[in-house]
């Protein structure tokens, strides 16, 4: 029942977002079934490739009564692809590091992406959620979650994932979003949610 729901709150968010996308893009977007999982948060380096997988993170805190970490990661492959499809660059341009612009682009995707399932999330659960202002990280997957876990403090030992197939013109864009609940928060949704933990 829990993934049900969780899985439903995934669809509406993955709906908005790509109709968020398709704005940004100018283009039709298409998505696959979201896939709504609960995983220890020890797996989720993992899930993601390997610790050592080189990622672009995008990560914001969550405040209100039910606290959490929203991360959206995707391979920086994946993230030099968006961005051509984004600003219109060569895939050339790609092969350095990421410029100013292309930074404030991901960023602002970020806060689209994770404005989306935040807003399916509060229609289900009517708790208001204030995501922080964005940071980006481009490391390994190890990295980016021992930063998270370093300056923000102990997050649930599970991990809620949201996955969603996002493709233009049959080329798969963006990745995976993990919503990091706080120590109790994932009970205080599922409360809200009226299923029982």
């Amino acid at each position: 029942m829990q993934l049900d729901v969780l899985r439903e709150i995934a669809n509406i968010g993955a709906g908005n977002a790509a109709t968020a996308l398709a704005t940004m893009l100018k283009s039709r977007i298409e998505i696959s079934v979201p896939h709504a999982l609960i995983m220890p948060f020890a797996d989720v380096p993992g899930f993601m490739g390997g610790a050592e997988a080189h990622s672009v993170g995008i990560y914001f805190h969550v405040s209100g009564p039910a606290q959490a970490s929203i991360l959206l990661v995707m391979p920086v492959e994946k993230a030099a692809q968006l961005l051509e499809m984004l600003l219109g660059t060569s895939p050339a341009s790609m092969s350095g590091p990421f410029s100013n612009l292309e930074y404030s682009a991901l960023m602002e995707l970020g806060n689209i992406l994770s404005s989306s399932y935040l807003n399916a999330l509060s229609s289900f659960t009517r708790i208001s959620f204030k995501p922080s202002p964005p940071a980006l990280a481009v490391d390994m997957v190890g990295s980016i979650l021992n930063t998270i876990l370093s300056q923000y403090g102990e997050v649930s030992e599970m991990v809620l994932v949201m996955e969603t197939g996002f493709k233009k013109d049959k080329v798969d864009v963006v990745g995976n979003i993990f919503l990091l609940p706080e120590p109790d928060s994932l009970n205080t949704l599922f409360n809200a949610l009226g299923v029982v933990v």
